[in-house]
């Protein structure tokens, strides 16, 4: 999203798998002096921009609402809990219960895949480059082992990573007959399709965003959403209540690029995040809908733990 000098935002999302900033930085530059900054909302988005600042082409302010706790730990991970299953289901009907499910990656987004896969009855297997993430998953009773390990026996493969060259080639060749390969690690570059299409013996729609590959050695592979993702392509994606969290937050970072442009406030280029305080402010807005009633402190323990007592409640560097 980004924001005009007439309070107006642009949201786009474009075809190629390029981003917003991409698109007004290299297509339309003589746009950039009326632009007064943007909001991120995705891990990739953010990851491209962290790589625009670090090499002098952004050029404008931009805030960083995926690192949101209120996104980043509710969108990526109960949201892809509901809609990573209701992608697979919608597409292949199968029964989750009982089949051997590799998630690769275990960030927020792998979190909550693996959990529903788990919560469904899949017997779950995890792959991870970070010692720290695979600890965790190790510690929530995963399996934790490398893609070429898990592959004879992967029954669905689901990629989560953000990164490229996640599922190749001579992983296809080694999973079991009609596994389900799909992604929600945001661009289709985790699973490697050029490979099914030039590979494939034979490609067979079974219906839109459902395609059957037939290997060489017979087996076959059927791919959800052409490798995008799968609970946009396959299903509606996240309900809309989790969705609201990361909205919010896109809001109130407009409403902040918008009222503090021209003030001493004002944010320079860079990347920003909200502070803790508005991140409070949309679960503070989230509550009601759900019942809940929060503990307010008293005068002396606010002093007592040197807090203020409307908040904020941790310190920066608290982890969720």
């Amino acid at each position: 999203t980004i924001i005009f000098p007439d309070g107006q935002p642009l949201n786009m999302i474009l075809d190629d798998g390029g981003d917003l900033t991409n698109w007004v930085h290299e297509k339309h530059a003589n746009l950039l002096p009326g632009i007064y900054g943007l909001s991120e909302e995705t891990t990739t988005g953010v990851h491209n921009l962290a790589k625009m600042l670090k090499a002098g082409t952004l050029k404008m302010p931009a805030i960083n609402v995926n690192d949101s706790v209120t996104k980043s730990k509710f969108d990526n991970l109960y949201g892809i809990r509901e809609s990573l299953p209701d992608g697979i289901k919608r597409a292949t009907d199968i029964m989750l219960a009982g089949k051997v499910a590799v998630v690769a990656g275990y960030g927020d987004v792998g979190k909550g895949s693996a959990a529903s896969l788990r919560a469904f009855g899949s017997r779950v297997i995890v792959t991870e480059i970070d010692p720290i993430n695979a600890l965790q998953a190790a510690m929530e009773g995963y399996e934790v082992t490398t893609m070429e390990e898990a592959a004879p026996k992967a029954q669905i493969v689901v990629t989560t990573t953000g990164c490229k060259g996640i599922v190749r080639g001579e992983h296809f060749e080694q999973l079991p007959n009609d596994s389900i390969v799909c992604n929600v690690g945001h661009f289709d570059c985790e699973i490697d399709v050029k490979w099914l299409e030039a590979n494939a013996t034979k490609k067979d729609t079974i219906k839109p965003q459902v395609d059957r590959y037939t290997l060489k050695n017979g087996r076959h592979i059927i791919l959800l959403a052409e490798g995008r993702l799968v609970n946009l392509g396959c299903a509606t994606g996240h309900p809309s209540f989790v969705m609201s969290n990361s909205f919010t937050n896109q809001v109130l970072a407009q409403i902040e690029l918008y009222t503090k442009h021209n003030t001493k406030e004002a944010y320079k280029v860079g990347l920003y995040v909200l502070p803790k305080s508005l991140d409070e402010e949309v679960a503070m807005l989230h509550l009601d809908k759900l019942g809940v009633k929060l503990t307010k402190l008293t005068d002396d323990q606010a002093k007592y733990l040197d807090l203020p007592v409307q908040g904020p409640f941790k310190p920066e560097h608290y982890r969720y």
